[in-house]
């Protein structure tokens, strides 16, 4: 027997490689011919799995782009990416077009379980109807049920075994079942009482952040606005040992959940004549965020008699998160395609990301681009980066993450 996962990308890949470092023989299906051929040679797309920790598991980790090598397998875990269509409204698309292609190959006796995020009711709602096309009944033929993922990617100190997995089942056996396979490569499990309610406690988990992100963004505008110093007012109020939880402002929000998740939920709350205005606020102060950096931007210039047009401005981070380099929704994209249209002349250095071919850039060497700029901003901020260096380098720098506060420089702005 083996345990298959559907899906090789930031949740599918660390997954697999969990069981099959406990010994478990994974067979892992991608529909993109690329990941596969890779990893097949070794090669890791993620960046928290080196290549150095998938070479112990070639003889366990089997990357495939078959489905029909899933019909032995004792589990299968769905881990497919979805995304919002051009109008911000859920794309099922790659979960359902999984879903057609496992009931093919389904089989009495297995587990499958849906660790994509999405909206309560999309297990019992969307999966049952195309998996029960096999023949096979839900509850009964085979075990359905839905575990949230919560990888952060980058993160060294929660990972897969001590991050507590929320698992809610069709049924208390589907549960218990998909229970036993989790508990192979995860120290604490957390039962919920059906899928819906699973489905749901993902995104309370991102709209809570969502939310708390953008209520500390629109206190940097209305702070800025007044003259006060709203990192100087998040450290007050970061010193009260109960009651508070510390969120910064920044550039907006970046990755596959924050920005999207929300939108899960307040598409599928109109079914049920509710308009969850607060969550759809936040969304909009936090989309909002760039095109106020980019006002900051403006200033900055203006303050030293520059048009945006023709002005070097230096873009320092383009990920979305420190420490990697995963570009999903990041912030800086839209700072830097803002800046172009503006007429400005913009390049960037990260660590972590050596070319953004969409843009046409690739990442400059830090020192020699400091100082040509007429303005750094810091969007990222890369541990490893000497920030306040380069603050007292640039001829003006915009600190957009705190990153230079302890910087007392009148070139020196903070968001």
């Amino acid at each position: 027997m083996s345990i298959g996962i559907v899906g090789l990308g930031y949740v599918g890949l660390p997954l697999a490689v969990g069981f099959a470092e406990v010994g478990e023989d994974v067979i892992g299906v991608d529909v993109d011919p690329a990941k596969v051929a890779g990893l097949g040679a070794g090669r890791s797309h993620v960046e928290d799995i080196s290549d150095e920790r998938l070479a112990p598991l070639r003889e366990r980790l089997h990357p495939t782009n078959s489905f029909a090598d899933l019909h032995e397998a004792e589990a299968i875990l769905i881990c497919v990416p979805t995304p919002l269509n051009v109008n911000r409204e859920p794309d099922l698309g790659p979960l359902l077009g999984s879903a057609h292609e496992i009931a093919a190959v389904l089989r009495e006796g297995q587990v499958v379980v849906l660790e994509s995020t999405t909206y309560p009711g999309t297990t019992r709602g969307d999966l049952v109807p195309i998996l029960e096309r096999s023949g096979l009944r839900a509850g009964r033929d085979f075990s359905l049920a839905f575990s949230p993922e919560r990888v952060d990617p980058g993160r060294t100190d929660f990972t897969l075994r001590n991050t507590p997995k929320v698992i809610g089942g069709l049924t208390p056996d589907c549960t218990r079942r998909a229970s036993a396979v989790y508990g192979r490569v995860c120290d604490e499990l957390v039962t919920v009482s059906s899928p819906e309610a699973a489905e749901m406690s993902k995104l309370l988990e991102n709209i809570f952040r969502s939310v708390n992100i953008a209520l500390v963004n629109e206190l940097a505008i209305l702070s800025d606005r007044m003259g006060i110093d709203v990192g100087e007012v998040v450290d007050a109020a970061s010193t009260k040992p109960f009651g508070f939880m510390r969120f910064d402002p920044g550039p907006g929000m970046g990755g596959h959940c924050l920005p999207v998740d929300p939108f899960y939920l307040s598409w599928k709350a109109r079914e049920f004549d509710m308009a969850t205005e607060f969550i759809e606020l936040a969304g909009k102060v936090n989309q909002h965020m760039p095109y106020y950096c980019l006002e900051r931007i403006e200033r900055a210039l203006n303050d030293v008699s520059k048009p945006v047009r023709s002005s070097r401005v230096l873009i320092l981070g383009v990920a979305y998160k420190p420490g990697v380099g995963d570009l999903r929704e990041s912030p800086a994209l839209k700072i830097i395609r803002l800046l172009r249209e503006r007429g400005g002349e913009v390049s960037y250095h990260d660590p972590h990301v050596p070319r953004l071919d969409d843009l046409d850039l690739a990442s400059v060497e830090l020192d020699a681009a400091v100082r040509d700029a007429d303005l750094t901003v810091i969007v990222t901020a890369h541990p490893g980066v000497d920030h306040e260096a380069v603050a007292r380098a640039s001829a003006r720098t915009l600190d957009l993450r705190g990153a230079t506060r302890a910087v007392d420089s009148p070139g020196v702005i903070q968001i």
